[in-house]
C-alpha cells in the first residue's frame, strides 16, 4: 500500500461522518409539528448553511428520503422513511422492548407486572413477571380479558377512539355500570392511569397506564398489581405516576407520542 492509500481514508471517512450526522439531523427536524419544511426554518432548527442543506436535500430527494414541492420549496419525509419505518415495526419485538421498563417496575413495586395489547375489543397478556411476594396475583402470558373490565384494559379503552353504541357493545354481556364505566375512562384520561379495586379478583388492587406508536394510537398497556393489603390507595397512585414514566418512555421506544 502507497503513502498516499494511507493518507486519504482518515479525513475522507471524518467528512463521511460529519454528512451522515447532518442529513439525520435534517430528517430528525420533520416530525407532527412540523410535517412540512422550508429552508429557512430547517436553517432555524439544525443550525446549517443554506448551500450545505441544499446539497443534503438534494441527496436525500433523490434516494426518496425526502419530496419537495410549491414555491417557494416546502419538504416533507418521502417514501424510504415510510419504507425504514414499516421495516423496523415487522422486526419489532414488544415483549422484549419492554422487558427492560417492565424491571423497573417490577423492581420498584415488587409487585406482578405485565403488558397489554388489544385485540378487538379483548386485552391480551403478551409478558409478565411475577411477584416475588408469597401472597400475589398473577394472570399468565396469553390471559384475554374484555377492555372494559380491569385497569389494565381500561388504560386502552380511555384512549381509544370509539364509533357510537361501540362501548355499549364492548361492555355487552359483562353487567358493566355504563355510567360507571365513561366515569373511569374520563378519569384515566385526565390522571393518565386506570386503577381498579375487588373488580376481577376480590381483594385486588391494579393501576395501569397506556403507551402509544409511532401514530399516536394507542398500543397498549403496562400495569401492576396486588393484594390490597400492601396496595393502598395511596401507594397505587404512587405506582401510577411511576408507570406513566415507564409507558411514555416505552411510547418514546416505539417512535411514539402520548
Amino acid at each position: 500500500m502507497d503513502a498516499e492509500s494511507d493518507e486519504k481514508p482518515t479525513p475522507v471517512a471524518g467528512e463521511s461522518v460529519r454528512a451522515v450526522e447532518r442529513a439525520l439531523d435534517v430528517l430528525a427536524a420533520f416530525g407532527p409539528a412540523h410535517p412540512d419544511l422550508l429552508v429557512a426554518d430547517l436553517v432555524k432548527i439544525v443550525g446549517l448553511s443554506r448551500p450545505t442543506l441544499y446539497r443534503l436535500l438534494n441527496t436525500l430527494e433523490k434516494k426518496g428520503f425526502v419530496t419537495s414541492s410549491g414555491e417557494p420549496q416546502r419538504f416533507r419525509l418521502g417514501p424510504a422513511v415510510a419504507k425504514l419505518g414499516h421495516a423496523w415495526s415487522a422486526t419489532l419485538d414488544l415483549s422484549s422492548l419492554a422487558r427492560p421498563l417492565m424491571t423497573e417496575a417490577w423492581t420498584f413495586t415488587t409487585e406482578t407486572v405485565a403488558l397489554f395489547v388489544a385485540r378487538g375489543d379483548l386485552r391480551l397478556c403478551l409478558a409478565e413477571m411475577p411477584s416475588p411476594q408469597p401472597i400475589s396475583f398473577r394472570r399468565g402470558v396469553g390471559y384475554t380479558e374484555k377492555l372494559v373490565r380491569g385497569a389494565s384494559g381500561r388504560a386502552i379503552l380511555a384512549f381509544t377512539p370509539l364509533q357510537a353504541g361501540q362501548l355499549e357493545a364492548f361492555a355487552a354481556g359483562t353487567n358493566a355500570d355504563l355510567a360507571w364505566l365513561r366515569d373511569q375512562l374520563a378519569m384515566t384520561r385526565e390522571r393518565g392511569y386506570a386503577m381498579g379495586h375487588n373488580e376481577l379478583i376480590q381483594g385486588a388492587y391494579a393501576v395501569a397506564a397506556p403507551f402509544f406508536d409511532g401514530t399516536g394510537t394507542v398500543a397498549g398497556s403496562l400495569g401492576v398489581f396486588g393484594p390490597d393489603i400492601r396496595l393502598t390507595e395511596t401507594r397505587v397512585n404512587e405506582f401510577g405516576q411511576f408507570l406513566r414514566v415507564m409507558a411514555d418512555r416505552l411510547t418514546a421506544s416505539l417512535g411514539g407520542r402520548r
